[in-house]
């Protein structure tokens, strides 16, 4: 059937037209079924949707992934006929029946992912079947090794090539803006590629992004990390194992995490950018996402495995994630304490140590040395760390003059205060994370927490527990409503909080 297009002005993440329901009934399709939608020898499988009123007789609404794909434009003709479902429907419904995939199922099913030859009804499915019935060893390497394939990957002529990766959860965890130049300045190569938050108020991509361009194609990443000897990217600019920012998609919405996904997505990175030693921060602890060590070791020895099944040097990091890394959380501030750190060469214990060990656990696994922190130090100390960092920040087209003082913080300010003596019991990683989305990290790069008082810290009553940053009034108020209802700074004493908060007159 030749229909006349009709382009709608919106990205959805996966081939999808809507039809008009008489079109779509001569067709032989409902709502959820698939056509063929095909102009000057190029198509796409795409799933459908009834407009009802919206789209006329012999028209298609075609969505901007499916117009750009195929060069459509506003009235172009295409021809549209009904297709099956692609056979990885059929394999996720036997997992889901609790049977084992094959190589070349996981591989169909991915490629069937990248192509957005799935609904998002149907990758859903594929995300809860690994999350309820999982995965063998297996079956997560062949995953892993087709979420490689299926994308863009880089190789390097020459030098030793290591990342690192944190699993998340942390609020504040900036410690890759020190653990990358550290590395490259010991003359190793980290092509480092972060994400931007999803829940959290800052990924690494958002905080590098205050100070450069993270926006790099494979090739800007390949060359700059050839240049200077590292680069903050961020991944989602790249084809780098794509099939896994479509699963990242559809797991939000639900909170989970399958640990087969997790596994491949790190790992999947990993091996696309030629990495041969890879560092893991693993965090735990109450508020992080794995509650104690225990579970801990478990995770790490499967990223161990998983590695040696990939060829790769892994190495974990079982890190404390109970309160947030360094005393900032938001873009700006991050980057700031960030560089005022390195700037300084000294400040918050918590970020300065867990990235020179995780930086120290790089050069032992490089065979650089036996005493890999004491190394770290040392670069870091004689300001190494520093100035390759601005070597980095150049390359990446920012100033590579840049000041800790240079970055802008949001003008609107809270500040609040501890209403009694005491020591500080408990640092709330999850009212820290919404306090600072509320006040409008990340979108607004301004906004944000700074922590004055930590876990044991002694506080006394009208001194500084935390200040909330934003660049919008309401947004400030919106967060310190929320932050005076649920303290994010627990403070001891025999009165742990007031309620209701309001005083009677």
């Amino acid at each position: 059937m030749k229909l006349t297009a009709t382009i709608l002005p919106i990205k959805v993440g996966r081939y999808s037209v809507a039809l008009n329901k008489e079109d779509a009934a001569e067709i032989g399709v409902v709502e959820g079924d698939r056509v063929k939608v095909a102009r000057k020898g190029k198509s796409v499988s795409a799933s459908v949707q009834i407009a009802t009123g919206l789209i006329a007789r012999g028209k298609i609404g075609v969505y901007q992934d499916v117009a750009e794909e195929l060069e459509i434009g506003e009235g172009g003709e295409v021809e549209v006929y009904p297709v099956s479902r692609p056979v990885s429907v059929e394999l996720i419904r036997k997992k889901l029946e609790g049977k084992k995939f094959t190589r070349d199922e996981l591989r169909e099913i991915i490629e069937d992912i990248v192509e957005n030859n799935l609904t998002e009804v149907e990758l859903t499915a594929f995300v809860l079947a690994n999350y309820l019935v999982g995965m063998d060893f297996d079956e997560i390497e062949w995953m892993t090794r087709a979420m490689i394939d299926t994308g863009e990957t880089i190789e390097f002529d020459k030098g030793i090539v290591v990342d690192k990766h944190s699993i998340g959860g942390v609020p504040g965890n900036k410690v890759s803006l020190i653990i990358v130049p550290t590395v490259a300045s010991a003359g190793l190569l980290i092509p480092k590629t972060a994400s931007r938050a999803i829940t959290s108020a800052s990924g690494t991509a958002d905080t590098m992004e205050v100070l450069a361009n993270v926006n790099l194609s494979v090739s800007e990443i390949k060359e700059i990390t050839e240049e200077v000897g590292g680069v903050i990217a961020w991944g989602g600019a790249t084809n780098i194992a794509p099939a896994d920012d479509r699963i990242i998609r559809v797991e939000y919405p639900l909170s989970i995490d399958p640990r087969p996904q997790l596994l491949a997505s790190v790992m999947a990175k990993k091996g696309a950018i030629g990495a041969r030693h890879v560092a893991i921060d693993i965090p735990v602890g109450n508020g992080a996402k794995l509650p104690n060590v225990a579970e801990g070791r478990k995770l790490a020895g499967e990223f161990v495995e998983l590695g040696r099944r990939l060829n790769l040097n892994v190495s974990c990091a079982i890190t404390n994630g109970s309160q947030p890394i360094g005393r900032t959380v938001g873009p700006a501030l991050e980057a700031r304490e960030a560089l005022k750190l390195m700037e300084d060469r000294q400040g918050s214990s918590s970020l300065l140590e867990k990235s020179l060990g995780i930086a120290g656990m790089i050069f032992e696994m490089a065979g650089l040395t036996s005493s890999g922190y004491e190394m770290a130090k040392e670069l870091f100390v004689n300001g190494k760390s520093l100035e390759k960092f601005k070597q980095i920040v150049e390359a990446q087209g920012g100033d590579g003059n840049v000041k800790s003082d240079d970055i802008q913080l949001g003008e609107e300010r809270y500040v609040i205060e501890s209403k009694f003596e005491g020591a500080v019991v408990d640092v709330i990683n999850s009212r820290i994370v919404k306090i600072a989305r509320l006040a409008g990290a990340p979108k607004d790069k301004g906004a944000g927490v700074y922590i004055h008082k930590k876990r044991g810290e002694v506080v006394k009553p009208g001194e500084p527990l935390i200040t909330i940053y934003a660049e919008k009034g309401w947004k400030l108020n919106n967060a310190v409503e929320f932050a005076v209802e649920n303290p994010p700074v627990i403070v001891s004493g025999m009165i742990l909080e007031r309620y209701p908060s309001f005083k009677y007159v």
